[in-house]
């Protein structure tokens, strides 16, 4: 029990103690010392606020053990390791899907690269890009498609050019109707 007692105390002290240190340490010359222990608890601080405009490659991560179902919008870059089923809007952001995420989802952003699986309607302003270890069943919409050697798509690439999204296209279901109607 006076252990106990004695503990309890010896714990608060070195908190205590550790505060003083950086205040007392610049006051002395060697300045070496004090320099390295204040600015780490200020560059900490910085670090961890300066960490998300840093990494803002990605800005959110929804971690390999998390399973979620719905609609999914922001406006920052964004990188699936789990499981993702329902809708993805980052339309002017990267959509990144890890090496074990699972994403079955209509996916609007202005980027998406695949690592691992997609089932669903991927549409990119900038660009798609499947990577060797990913899979994609569905049909990609985008200015630019990449696949690297190893990856597996099945389903459609429509490429759009900036100028072509102005033109009228005729469709398919007019062409009929007009020549039934003959």
């Amino acid at each position: 029990m006076l252990w106990d007692k004695k503990v309890r105390p010896a714990s608060p002290e070195p908190q205590a103690v550790r505060l003083p240190i950086p205040v007392p340490a610049p006051s002395p010359s060697p300045s070496a010392t004090p320099k390295l222990e204040v600015p780490m608890p200020d560059s900490a601080a910085p670090r961890i606020s300066s960490s998300l405009p840093a990494s803002s490659s990605h800005s959110t991560v929804l971690g390999g053990t998390l399973v979620l179902k719905g609609e999914l919008s922001g406006k920052e870059d964004l990188l699936i390791e789990g499981q993702f089923d329902g809708s993805v809007d980052v339309p002017d952001h990267t959509l990144t899907v890890g090496a074990q995420g699972h994403v079955k989802a209509d996916i609007r952003a202005r980027q998406v690269i695949v690592h691992g699986s997609v089932e669903g309607k991927v549409t990119a302003k900038d660009k798609v890009d499947l990577r060797k270890t990913g899979n994609v069943i569905g049909d990609l919409v985008s200015a630019s498609v990449s696949i690297e050697d190893g990856a597996y798509f099945k389903g459609s690439i429509e490429i759009v050019r900036e100028g072509a999204a102005e033109r009228p296209r005729p469709s398919v279901a007019a062409k009929t109707a007009v020549s039934s109607v003959a």
